[in-house]
């Protein structure tokens, strides 16, 4: 597969304020946003950046309750998901296409910066496939959205063989 880079990690956590404590704290990390719990809907979660990252997140905490067990492997704290980049849209067709014919894929989504497939390995641990939209043409998209993925029309918004954002979905802050 073309995967070239990690991008991001999400984990699942007991407690999202220790969580960012301790890794601003220890790791110089910064808060980029959050997500307020809904009612159970939503999580509580934080969205991390490393110090000098441009990423739209390089971490994430999605916070967790109630009692761990084998039958409910979100219910522990853990990995969520790993984010591998690919650079361009006709790598993320590729994939897909091979998620497909494996029975793989488990959904599509466009974050407006991300487009991204999701698939599990044969030990069910999540993971992210994803192209980001280059900094220079973030304009062109919503900044943050859940809307499932037509990879066919954003193809043609961008074509085929646009290099990716390689690590940087969101404008330098300088």
């Amino acid at each position: 597969m073309p995967v070239q880079r990690l991008n991001h990690a999400v984990l699942y956590v007991r407690d999202v304020e220790r969580s960012v404590a301790f890794y601003t704290d220890l790791l110089n990390f910064r808060i980029d946003h959050r997500l307020h719990a809904d009612g159970g809907k939503v999580p509580e979660a934080a969205f991390l950046k490393a110090e000098e990252s441009t990423n739209d997140h390089d971490l994430a905490f999605m916070q967790i309750e109630g009692p761990a067990s084998p039958q409910s492997p979100g219910r522990r704290p853990g990995l969520a998901h790993l984010a591998w980049e690919v650079d361009t849209l006709a790598e993320l067709q590729q994939i897909r296409g091979k998620l497909l014919q494996a029975g793989e894929l488990a959904h599509e989504i466009d974050h407006g910066t991300t487009k991204s497939l999701y698939a599990s390995d044969p030990d069910g641990l999540q993971f992210e496939v994803c192209w980001l939209v280059p900094a220079d043409r973030i304009n062109e998209v919503t900044r943050e959205a859940f809307a499932p993925l037509d990879l066919d029309a954003v193809i043609a918004q961008f074509g085929a063989d646009l290099p990716g954002g390689t690590g940087i979905s969101a404008p330098a802050r300088h």
